[in-house]
């Protein structure tokens, strides 16, 4: 879980900075995603919380693109993504768990994650910006294309990784 944890911090420092959004395009959610796909429900959300009190305690494992460290940074404009990490892993895992170990359930499992990923994120950005179309703007309608590609990404990761281990002896 130590392990999957750093993989979300290495993944936090792949970001690209929008001038136009508070909130940065990172690979952090993608690492979340194969966490909770790789890990399970249990382990994924064990995880996740560990990577957050990392960064409570002011370890360097979000994303450097924003200011403020510890809990100023849960506490800023991508705090409600930080916040439901947990969450989104422990669904990722348990749905993918309960189905079929292909693709395209890995797929649906990533997607149903992203649903309570981006309902956190946007909810506490409406709080910040006192306004649902604001947080809408800043927080998804930049982010859609990527985001399926990480869906995607994580989703090939993990049915590969159980294929590999179901064909094993």
């Amino acid at each position: 879980m130590v392990s999957a944890s750093l993989f979300v911090a290495l993944c936090a420092r792949v970001t690209v900075p929008l001038p136009f959004t508070p909130v940065p395009l990172t690979l952090q959610n993608f690492g979340v995603l194969a966490v909770g796909l790789l890990l399970g429900s249990r382990r994924g959300f064990a995880a996740l919380s560990l990577y957050l009190v990392e960064g409570a305690f002011g370890l360097p494992v979000f994303s450097p693109a924003i200011l403020g460290s510890g809990i100023a940074h849960i506490l800023g404009p991508t705090g409600g993504f930080l916040m439901v990490y947990p969450l989104v892993a422990f669904v990722a895992g348990w749905i993918y768990e309960h189905t079929g170990r292909g693709f395209a359930w890995a797929a649906l499992s990533a997607l149903a994650a992203e649903v309570v990923l981006f309902a956190g994120g946007l909810s506490w950005l409406a709080v910040l910006t006192h306004s649902v179309s604001l947080a809408i703007k800043y927080g998804l309608y930049w982010f859609v294309f990527a985001e399926v590609i990480k869906v995607l990404m994580a989703a090939a990761l993990a049915a590969r990784w159980h294929q590999r281990r179901s064909a094993q002896p």
